[in-house]
């Protein structure tokens, strides 16, 4: 019940059409849209404020405080902002770095800082800046470890079927 109450509260569309149970639904592609959302895909304002953050706080990291992090260089890979715009996942990559783990704890001792920092770059955009939470982004080790997975396999050649058969 709590999906199709969804639907009844969207209406964008002049065009309905009707279903088996005789209750008026909207035109397919708003119905597929509002599938989409409900299913977890992103919005378009969640896919831009996404790609904002992205940039400013590749900026952030390359430009105002690479002196925090013992010039480390930090990429961010890729952000998540949740529907409500509250929070943002934000993936990184290192490099120059040893130990990963202690440059993610530092990372995330010095949000705050970094939240503000964010916050004087998006202040005429966003109203309320989203928290932020740090992972480590493992995309290119796991790609790495898979390759050398399938590299290492022996796969034997099919059996030839006999023609006469």
């Amino acid at each position: 019940m709590g999906i199709r109450s969804a639907f009844f509260f969207c209406d964008v569309s002049d065009e309905r059409m009707d279903n088996p149970t005789g209750d008026k639904l909207f035109d397919a592609t708003t119905v597929h849209l509002n599938t989409q959302v409900i299913i977890g895909m992103e919005s378009k304002r969640q896919q831009k404020v996404a790609r904002q953050i992205q940039k400013d706080l590749g900026e952030i990291f390359q430009r105002d405080v690479p002196h925090l992090f013992n010039g480390a260089f930090i990429t961010v890979t890729s952000v998540r902002v949740s529907p409500d715009l509250s929070v943002a996942r934000v993936y990184l990559s290192f490099l120059a770095t040893k130990n990963k783990e202690m440059l993610l704890d530092s990372i995330r001792e010095k949000s705050r800082t970094i939240r503000q920092l964010l916050g004087e770059r998006v202040r005429h955009q966003l109203r309320i800046v989203p928290d932020l939470s740090f992972y480590i982004d493992d995309t290119a080790e796991y790609a790495e470890k898979m390759d050398k997975l399938f590299a290492g396999l022996d796969i034997p050649p099919a059996p030839e079927e006999d023609e006469d058969e």
